[in-house]
């Protein structure tokens, strides 16, 4: 092997310790980084190349250690895990904070007409179906069936929630009616993920020991990492949709808006950008990415199976998705 670079840098898991929440932040900040999105067609190559080519036990000369994990997470950012392939520009998770900045402060601008809360729940569960078929898993792809199945029924539950909503809080004060879009988000979030997903729920996610070795297939373990990004997601939303109602409802009342009304928007979305930016890498971070559960926790079955293979095993490790 040349070059200056030892040939034992993991690049395979994360740079930071991923056992603290620190560590996991870390990581998920530099995951979600969105400028990003904004590199070259060149830049990406180059990123594959060098990752590529430091798997085969080739680096290029003057090849640094942090220009190694740059490149990693260059690649990691617009190259699937799975295939391989080139991901969609607004399905990758460096796009999620521009993109729901924008749909985001959108859906909480215009929510007291029930033609523009069609409209943008539409918008914000056409882009969650993007990013769900995006970050698929290699293991269970989804079919047309099923990704059509799930972005009916996410949009169906979250603009039947929202007009519900908004239909009970017309009577209410105006800000209580600003919470109306992250009600209808959080409802939208506990039925997308478990439909996008349905396929692991019936014939479940891959397990592994400590070392990555498969031992099966387990449903439980698809419960538990569904829940847990569940639970991410809705909290993920909720800075962005809970703080900006105070301040909005505040600055409305005051000249400037007054005078121009046109700017509500604009502030709308560059505070939701602002919650954005921890909320999306923090809340991924609450749970580990390799998460795991105790070997009694699986079917029957599997836990036969993995006693007779490794008696001594206690813990099985899975991803959990995004």
């Amino acid at each position: 092997m040349s070059g200056e670079l030892p040939p034992n840098i993991n690049i395979k898991e994360p740079r930071w310790d991923q056992s603290t929440f620190v560590g996991r932040a870390s990581h998920f900040f530099t995951v979600t980084d969105p400028r990003n999105i904004l590199l070259s067609k060149k830049q990406l190559e180059n990123a594959r190349k060098t990752i590529h080519d430091y798997r085969q036990g080739i680096v290029p000369p003057g090849l640094t250690e942090n220009e190694l994990w740059r490149a990693k997470y260059i690649y990691d950012s617009a190259f699937h895990p799975d295939t391989g392939e080139k991901m969609i520009l607004i399905g990758r998770m460096s796009a999620q904070v521009p993109m729901n900045m924008t749909i985001t402060g959108c859906m909480m601008t215009f929510y007291r007409s029930t033609p523009a809360v069609l409209f943008w729940q539409w918008i914000n569960q056409s882009f969650n179906a993007i990013v769900n078929y995006t970050n698929r898993s290699g293991d269970a792809p989804l079919t047309v069936n099923e990704l059509g199945t799930a972005y009916v029924s996410a949009t169906t539950g979250a603009v039947a929630t929202a007009l519900g909503l908004n239909a009970l809080t017309k009577h209410v004060s105006p800000l209580i009616g600003r919470f109306v879009p992250f009600a209808a988000v959080a409802a939208a979030n506990c039925i997308n993920i478990p439909l996008m997903r349905q396929r692991e729920l019936k014939v479940g996610i891959p397990v592994t020991d400590e070392n990555g070795n498969r031992l099966g297939e387990s449903a439980n373990a698809a419960k538990q990492a569904i829940t847990q990004v569940v639970i991410s997601r809705v909290l993920m939303a909720a800075p962005g949709m809970a703080i900006p109602p105070f301040i909005m409802n505040t600055l409305e009342k005051k000249a400037f808006l007054k005078r121009f009304p046109w700017m509500s928007a604009p502030v709308q979305v560059g505070l939701v950008g602002f919650c954005l930016v921890f909320a999306t890498p923090l809340c991924c971070a609450l749970f580990p990415q390799k998460s795991s559960m105790s070997v009694t926790s699986l079917e029957a079955d599997l836990q036969a199976k993995i006693r007779e293979t490794h008696p001594e095993l206690r813990r099985v490790y899975f991803n959990k998705g995004l």
